[in-house]
């Protein structure tokens, strides 16, 4: 199948580079010229511009956006909106917010155009493993897809979630999900590396991957860092967030469910970027002045 794509960072590239595997006919399209001279020489038909990736489409095109949410998103949906054709497909493979895809499902309905929200997991690792695809929009766009999603995933690895927008809304959750289960794995393997044992923490992850209840991918990949780094020498303790955990917090007040796990996962991250925290400044004062408490200079 013939399909063009818009970003070909690290995801994209080896989104690509699947889709070439299975001999489909990518024709792709990057703000670096590097980039796409690289990708374009395992296969990929190279564009120099969104209007030259167009033009290399035939018949019904269509043509996956791989690029950051927010106004990255929204300018390529607006560009491209204005150089398909009636029944032509955007798929939005990023990271949107879910309610920016059930407006812009219905900007470009007006213009005779479809559109496809797919959540999609994976990360480096989804050329070799395949991705996981959370899909939104009408049944009939999406089945047409998908030879796309058939060589993307693995088996069982995607599927059809509902009207536009219930891609992105599962794919939202499931991010804020992962922040839970990130910061719950940290805070257990911290407290056994403040043990009075001299643990092994990699050895330790790699065992739970044995008929344990908390085994997971996210659990081997853990392994792996601690092996590389046991005392993670190399990083610091800052830790960014993209988007969907604050919006799985909302999504959460909006509808009065309780999420305590998911939101004190994300203010972690937020505490991790401060080199000093003058709330912990506050805490010291005040005992001070209560009870002569000590406090460190």
């Amino acid at each position: 199948m013939q399909l063009g794509f818009i970003g070909l960072g690290k995801m994209g590239g080896f989104m690509v580079q699947r889709l070439l595997k299975d001999k489909h006919d990518v024709v792709g399209f990057d703000l670096s010229a590097d980039v796409v001279k690289s990708v374009a020489e395992k296969g990929m038909t190279p564009s120099s511009s969104m209007e030259d990736m167009v033009s290399k489409l035939k018949g019904r095109k269509a043509v996956w956006i791989m690029v950051p949410s927010g106004k990255a998103t929204e300018d390529t949906v607006l560009k491209l909106a204005g150089l398909l054709n009636k029944g032509d497909i955007i798929i939005d493979g990023g990271n949107s917010y879910y309610k920016d895809d059930v407006r812009r499902s219905k900007e470009l309905k007006e213009k005779g155009i479809c559109y496809v929200d797919v959540g999609t997991s994976g990360g480096v690792w989804g050329l070799k493993n395949g991705y996981c695809m959370m899909i939104g929009g009408d049944k009939a766009d999406v089945d047409y897809l998908d030879p796309i999603f058939k060589t993307l995933g693995p088996v069982d690895g995607y599927a059809y979630m509902g009207l536009h927008g219930s891609g992105h809304m599962v794919k939202m959750v499931h991010n804020g999900i992962e922040y839970g289960l990130m910061q719950a794995y940290a805070e257990g393997f911290e407290i056994m590396k403040a043990s009075e044992y001299k643990l092994d923490l990699a050895k330790i992850a790699d065992l739970w991957m044995h008929a344990s209840v908390v085994r997971s991918w996210l659990l081997e990949l853990t392994a792996e860092g601690l092996k590389a780094d046991p005392e993670l020498k190399e990083l610091k303790g800052w830790v960014a967030d993209s988007g969907e955990g604050r919006w799985t917090i909302w999504e959460a007040m909006e509808k009065d469910v309780p999420a305590p796990v998911i939101t004190l996962s994300l203010f972690e991250r937020f505490h991790s970027r401060r080199p000093e925290s003058f709330a912990a400044k506050m805490l010291a004062m005040m005992r001070n002045q209560f009870g002569g408490h000590a406090v460190k200079k």
